[in-house]
């Protein structure tokens, strides 16, 4: 049994910006499902595919708009990168005056903005649902959560790489290789930069695209893509600190 295949519960809680309580507390009302190995228990990554919604409402809605197409309040919906950098700044603000986001505000703006960009750049002028992203926080309980109904990360880095297959790999050129998928454009990449972020600060990252979900811990380098049986349209990500 390999250690990527699992989570232990500190590992969890660390990726999903909880406490190790509140981690027990959930498997204990069965809300997640742990084995016990030796004096410990473990938490198989096969088994918590769908994980992060049961930690915020956001969440939820922002899943349930991308994939069930529910409808969302216009205060979640930004129709165009002017709206979702207005709502930004206000994010921003609020962060500045939070004493549980204050020493990371200008960090998690920065990487709400490129991941909230990258959907306006790369689906401009072919949008194949409802344009605009959805963009909500909860500084209550560390979390920000941006979605899209764009083509997804590979059909857009397909046109300066017709070579890649499937979203996985998609996933893996985005965030390690300078690439763009505006032609005709050379330049890094913004998830490139937000993978730089996470690795040196207590952020972290579950960001999907297709049938391939990325987690990215807080000062970890390495990507943790796993298929899931769910295939989105477009993107989804949930930012903890």
């Amino acid at each position: 049994m390999e250690l990527k295949d699992f989570y232990t519960t500190a590992e969890l809680a660390k990726v999903l910006g909880i406490s190790r309580v509140a981690v027990f507390k959930k498997i204990k009302n069965g809300l997640i499902k742990a084995q016990k190995i030796g004096r410990n228990f473990v938490i198989f990554k096969k088994d918590i595919g769908g994980l992060e919604v049961l930690l915020s409402e956001l969440f939820r809605l922002a899943k349930n708009w991308i994939i069930a197409n529910k409808k969302i309040s216009e205060e979640f919906y930004c129709q165009n990168s002017g709206i979702f950098q207005a709502r930004l700044v206000k994010m921003e603000g609020l962060m500045i005056k939070d004493k549980k986001a204050k020493n990371l505000f200008s960090l998690l703006t920065s990487i709400a903005g490129e991941i909230g960009n990258n959907s306006y750049d790369h689906n401009l002028g072919q949008w194949p649902d409802i344009p605009g992203i959805f963009f909500g926080y909860d500084l209550s309980k560390k979390q920000i959560i941006l979605a899209d109904k764009g083509v997804g990360v590979l059909e857009t880095l397909k046109i300066v790489k017709p070579e890649l297959k499937n979203h996985k790999d998609a996933l893996v050129t985005a965030f390690t290789e300078i690439i763009s998928g505006r032609r005709p454009e050379a330049r890094g990449n913004g998830l490139k930069y937000v993978k730089s972020v996470i690795s040196q600060n207590p952020i972290n990252l579950i960001f999907q695209t297709g049938d391939a979900k990325l987690t990215l811990k807080s000062g970890d380098a390495d990507l943790n893509i796993e298929i899931t049986k769910e295939n989105i349209s477009g993107c989804l990500a949930l930012i903890t600190y």
